[in-house]
């Protein structure tokens, strides 16, 4: 999209952008944090923001410190696992609002769970407010509550906040949503634009269920697309055809 300058301008007034935490990984370790990985992200964000004039919230995930289900698979208590992966959440979050803020982009980290030495608590009027005055806000700790996923979080969020889509980066190398699983399954077909009913009907990994049927309720588009390369947020967020667009219609918004 363009404004009536010819200037490239978000689609979306307002955007969740949904990042795993492996997004922000060492890729020979798959672990930890790759400060020059979180540094080039911040950079993304902050010049979209500027330069499409389009307020940004952000969702990271977990799963390159601990991860809450792989945590209850080894015999851990699931809630107590959950909690430990919120907790990663927030490590992640004050990384990229560090790297944020060292190019100069104001940035704030709300929790849902409460620890005032670090971040603000979630409150969405105030999120929205600090969106309004240009800045970044992270949301870190999950629903604050166990048996969530961080993609559920990013849908409660967007609704919460009036956001107009959520933009889902993904990392492993997948660039949308396919028929099948790319990396296993060399008939899968990508898949420009499909419907959330279709999603769910055809089990397509694209989020976890529950955030799926949250959009579909909420009428939230889902943006999917691959985030490790550099300019595609910018991309997404111009409506260029880089990833797939999870509607509540094929052929939607």
């Amino acid at each position: 999209m363009t404004d009536g300058n010819g200037s490239p301008t978000s689609r979306f007034r307002r955007v969740v952008l949904k990042l795993s935490g492996e997004a922000f990984a060492d890729v020979e370790t798959s672990y930890g944090i790759d400060a020059a990985i979180v540094a080039r992200i911040a950079d993304e964000v902050s010049e979209a923001r500027r330069d499409l004039d389009v307020e940004i919230a952000v969702v990271v995930g977990g799963g390159n410190i601990f991860r809450g289900l792989g945590g209850a698979t080894r015999g851990m208590d699931r809630a107590r696992a959950d909690y430990m992966g919120m907790l990663a959440t927030v490590i992640n979050a004050l990384a990229l609002q560090d790297a944020l803020e060292a190019g100069g982009q104001a940035t704030r980290v709300q929790t849902a769970i409460s620890m005032a030495q670090v971040a603000e608590p979630y409150i969405p009027l105030r999120a929205i407010r600090h969106m309004e005055k240009g800045r970044i806000v992270v949301f870190a700790a999950g629903t604050g509550n166990p048996y969530f996923t961080t993609d559920t979080t990013a849908a409660l969020r967007a609704a919460e906040i009036g956001a107009g889509a959520v933009l889902k980066g993904t990392h492993s190398g997948v660039d949308g949503v396919y028929s099948a699983d790319p990396l296993t399954d060399p008939t899968a077909e990508k898949l420009e634009r499909i419907s959330h009913h279709e999603v769910l009907t055809r089990d397509l990994k694209v989020m976890d269920s529950t955030a799926i049927t949250f959009c579909r309720d909420n009428e939230l588009p889902i943006v999917v697309f691959d985030v490790t390369k550099p300019g595609n947020i910018a991309r997404a967020l111009v409506g260029e055809p880089i990833g797939t667009v999870v509607s509540s219609m094929e052929g939607g918004t």
